[in-house]
Parts: C-alpha cells; sequence; structure tokens
C-alpha cells in the first residue's frame, strides 16, 4: 500500500522484509477509491530497492491520454509489470465528492496496453518514440454470482491480451476448484489467488458487510474470536489457505494490509521456502 503523504519510509520498511520470499509486489492504485501515494511513483521506488513491482493501473481516475501518459512513462522509468483494473467506485471512498472518469474499463484498457506494446497509441496512431514492453495482468472474481458472467469477463480478458490473473479475495476454495478445473483450464496463464490476512473477527466481519461477493465462513470468524491472539490465529488461517491454493493454482498474492511484515511468516507456515537467487 503506497502512502498518504509524502514519506514512503514505512513502505519501504514493509517491502524490505519481502525480499527473497516474494517474485514480485502489488502496489494499489487508489484501492477503495481511497487517496495514496502514485501507484506509479511508489513502484518506481520499490524497484530502486531492487524489489519487483506489480503497478496497479486503474481506469477511475484517468481518461484514455492520462492512462496512455502514466504508461509510457511506467516504460521510461523501467515498470513493466502492469495490472490492468477499471478501479473501485468513489462513493466507496474518502473523497466521495470527486468527479471519476471510468472512460475505459479493465478489458479496454487492456486492449489499450496491447497496442502501445505493439507500437500504436489508442488511435492506432504510430508511437513514434517506441513502443512498450508490458507484462500486463488481470483481476478475476472466482466466487462472482454470474458463473456465465465470470466466463464472459475472463475470456474477453485473455482475448484482450492478459498474461496472469490476480483473483480477489478467496474464502471458497471449493469455487476457485471449479474455476480452474472448468474455465481456467488450458489457458496457459498463470492464476495467482487471493489469500487475505484477517486480523480479528471484527476485520471479518468488516469484510463480510463491506466487500461484494465475499462471504467469510462462520467457522473461520469463530476462530478468529476465540482466538488469545487473533492476529497470530489469522496467520496461521492464512498460512492453511495458501496451503491450499498451491493445491488449485499457479500462486498466491498474499494482502496483508498494513502488517506485509508477517508475510514471510505466513510463508514460512505454509512451506513456502525463500526464493533461490
Amino acid at each position: 500500500m503506497p502512502p498518504k503523504g509524502g514519506n514512503p519510509a514505512h513502505m519501504l520498511e514493509m517491502a524490505r522484509s519481502l525480499k527473497g520470499r516474494v517474485h514480485a509486489v502489488n502496489i494499489t492504485d487508489g484501492s477503495r477509491a481511497v487517496l495514496r501515494m502514485s501507484s506509479l511513483a511508489a513502484s518506481v521506488l520499490l524497484a530502486q530497492e531492487g524489489i519487483e513491482p506489480i503497478c496497479q493501473m486503474a481506469c477511475r481516475d484517468r481518461n484514455a491520454i492520462g492512462l496512455q501518459g502514466d504508461l509510457m512513462g511506467a516504460q521510461a522509468l523501467g515498470i513493466r509489470n502492469i495490472l490492468a483494473l477499471t478501479g473501485d467506485p468513489i462513493k466507496a471512498g474518502d473523497h466521495p465528492q470527486a468527479k471519476a472518469v471510468f472512460e475505459l474499463e479493465s478489458v479496454r484498457l487492456l486492449q489499450l496496453i496491447h497496442k502501445l506494446n505493439a507500437g500504436c497509441d489508442f488511435n492506432d496512431k504510430l508511437l513514434t518514440d517506441g513502443a512498450t514492453e508490458f507484462f500486463v495482468g488481470a483481476a478475476i472474481d472466482p466466487q462472482c454470482g454470474s458463473w456465465s458472467g465470470l466466463q464472459r469477463r475472463f475470456e474477453r480478458k485473455l482475448a484482450a491480451g492478459a498474461e496472469f490473473f490476480q483473483s480477489q479475495l478467496i474464502s471458497d476454495f471449493d469455487r476457485l476448484e471449479k474455476f480452474m478445473t472448468q474455465l481456467a483450464v488450458g489457458c496457459n496463464k498463470p492464476v495467482l489467488a487471493g489469500i487475505f490476512l484477517l486480523k480479528s473477527a471484527k476485520n471479518a466481519q468488516f469484510i463480510n458487510r463491506c466487500v461484494p461477493g465475499v462471504q467469510i465462513p462462520d467457522h473461520i470468524i469463530d476462530r478468529l474470536e476465540r482466538a488469545a491472539d487473533p492476529l497470530q490465529e489469522g496467520v496461521l488461517i492464512a498460512a492453511e489457505q495458501v496451503k491450499q491454493a498451491r493445491q488449485l493454482c499457479q500462486g498466491v498474492h498474499v494482502m496483508a494490509v498494513k502488517r506485509e511484515d508477517l508475510i514471510p511468516q505466513i510463508l514460512d507456515l505454509a512451506g513456502v521456502t525463500p526464493l533461490q537467487n
């Protein structure tokens, strides 16, 4: 999570704890429509620390000109991994009076990036100063209420050039297995399951109230309520879920908001060994 302000010290401290343990670090772009430092600036700071960033790029706050300008800037600054997102609605965040853009959404953003990689802008005009070279991913939600809608969006994102997929928070692993065996099978694109560190029963209940499509099971909430140390219980639960996910898909996207320093412990408990140099 980028800082809310101009001092990146805490973000960099959290990220340094992940060196040698993860392949890349995902940098949010105004997640939940809450004001934070630019994901592009934060990604460059992490890259300078030797940490490979995945820079989120959301359509909520920029039109096609702004998105292309930021993407060309990312290319010049050495950022290559982009996660193309539509973006959360303005009303969900801390500036509900702000004006949303949404000229594009995630599929059209993927198409735009495909064109930039081919050396053209969104209007099919030549990029006179060089094409981009992005490795671009997209989000998926295997727990989407509409199976046909999930299939349609997944296929459109594949056709638009998505090279990898990060899922939303997974609480139903049967649904993840169904997605992997019925929709993602044979696509040859890695799927990373979203694993969320629950810090308390209250945290889980908040997610159930406020995050569409996610329902933390009662038995998980009960474990957190009974635990003498709810945060440590959340670490154990996350580690168990990492183990489950690794049996179903190609990787995990661990979300430990403001406690990224606990991710190495989660990985240790899940049996995920440090990366080889």
